[in-house]
């Protein structure tokens, strides 16, 4: 028993190395970063949005068209130049990344039913997802714009009826349906909150996957290479043990890496959800269809992790023994790449459910699918395929280490290369 813990914590010291751990750490970081940021954003286009505005007409048509905008969480900033050109310079040197210049006679066209240019200026200082927010912002002042206009109108001509029934004669409830919950919505906007929720999990996921991989290959690699893979198999210790003990150790890595990623997650998952019950319309929404993740999901998330980076690394082992050196360990991580970017694409740009039987059968025969599409299933409370998911991974790292098993039973574990070349593999 000393000889297989002593053996145990030798492969764990390998597989847990100083790159792991600093990789794991640097995840959880990113999670961190990306959370935050995305809390900040939230909270700053919930807040009030500044324009710089010129009015050329200065009607009073004008100034209830200003006073609607505030109302409409828009701050005015007012422009004071001679010329257009010149509150262009001005804006431009400012903060304010949008000029809505009103022109002269703006008043007494519309009040003839005429249409009127409204000039917008947008001021682009970048081209990130952020800077990209003013055209948003461009449609929304157009949009506020031709709201507080047309309701004048109508309530001048028609002072008996609101505007908006005059408008929009026709009225909708929309209704979300999950399971046995629903609530009154939009399911565009439900689906967004969740992509923009998921997003970053497959590239995370992906991360880990083929580092951690890459990690074991090289490290089996370099024992073939120092002969010390060699040295280990004529001590007296069974060679199955040799075998449980790099896979508990495997197993050990995979507990921790999946312990870190789901902290890192949860910081992650707060920048979308920290303050969900005070978010315009969706928050609501959200909460009532179930769709936040509590504990229990968050197990439940954790586990398919946890098997799928236990099925990595029991493939991982498999194929450095296939390596000759630490040299060719480094192209042995194209099949493992193969089989990640395969459910990687599939999980975000098509639906699974919907695919021929023929190709569903070949995705969920990769057990990365399964962690790629657990979060879609736990929010749409189908945990049987989850755990289904978590069943196919179990058997399938129990397969990896029968074959390991025999590899290592054998001196074929120290004669197996695989050659670019005629030779394929050499037993």
């Amino acid at each position: 028993m000393k000889k297989f813990r002593n053996l145990f914590v030798k492969e764990v010291k390998e597989l847990l190395s100083k790159q792991l751990i600093v990789s794991l750490l640097l995840m959880m970081a990113m999670f961190y970063f990306i959370g935050l940021m995305t809390r900040r954003e939230a909270e700053r286009a919930a807040a009030a949005q500044k324009i710089a505005v010129f009015d050329l007409d200065r009607s009073g048509l004008s100034g209830q068209m200003l006073a609607g905008l505030q109302g409409m969480n828009f701050k005015i900033e007012p422009m004071t130049a001679a010329t257009t050109e010149a509150a262009v310079e001005a804006a431009k040197a400012g903060e304010t990344n949008l000029l809505v210049v009103i022109p002269a006679g703006f008043g007494e066209s519309v009040g003839r039913m005429e249409p009127k240019v409204v000039e917008t200026y947008s001021f682009l200082r970048n081209f990130s997802i952020v800077g990209a927010r003013t055209s948003a912002i461009v449609r929304a002042v157009l949009e506020a714009i031709n709201k507080v206009l047309s309701d004048n109108f109508l309530k001048a001509k028609i002072p008996e009826t609101a505007p908006e029934d005059i408008k929009s004669p026709i009225k909708s409830r929309d209704f979300i349906v999950i399971k046995s919950r629903m609530a009154e919505g939009s399911a565009s906007a439900v689906t967004g909150f969740v992509t923009s929720q998921t997003v970053f999990i497959p590239v995370i996921l992906m991360m880990i996957i083929l580092y951690s991989s890459q990690m074991v290959i090289s490290a089996i690699a370099m024992e073939k290479q120092n002969k010390t893979l060699e040295t280990l198999l004529t001590v007296p210790i069974p060679r199955t043990s040799i075998v449980a003990a790099k896979m508990l150790a495997s197993g050990f890595v995979g507990l921790v890496s999946a312990f870190i990623y789901m902290v890192g997650f949860r910081s992650y998952m707060g920048g979308f959800t920290g303050d969900i019950a005070n978010a315009p319309g969706i928050g609501q929404v959200v909460q009532k269809l179930g769709l936040t993740l509590n504990a229990n999901a968050l197990i439940i998330l954790g586990a398919s992790l946890f098997f799928a980076i236990l099925c990595a690394l029991a493939m991982a082992t498999i194929l450095g023994v296939l390596a000759e050196d630490f040299r060719s360990a480094q192209s042995l991580i194209m099949p493992m790449l193969i089989l990640i970017m395969i459910p990687y694409f599939v999980s975000m740009f098509a639906d699974v459910k919907t695919m021929s039987l023929p190709v569903k059968l070949f995705i969920l025969a990769i057990p990365f699918s399964h962690p790629f599409l657990a979060m879609q299933n736990i929010y749409l409370e189908n945990y049987n395929a989850v755990a289904l998911g978590v069943l196919y991974m179990a058997a399938f790292f129990g397969v990896m280490v029968f074959l390991a098993g025999r590899i290592f039973s054998t001196d074929r574990v120290l004669t197996m290369k695989l050659r670019w070349g005629k030779k394929k593999v050499v037993l």
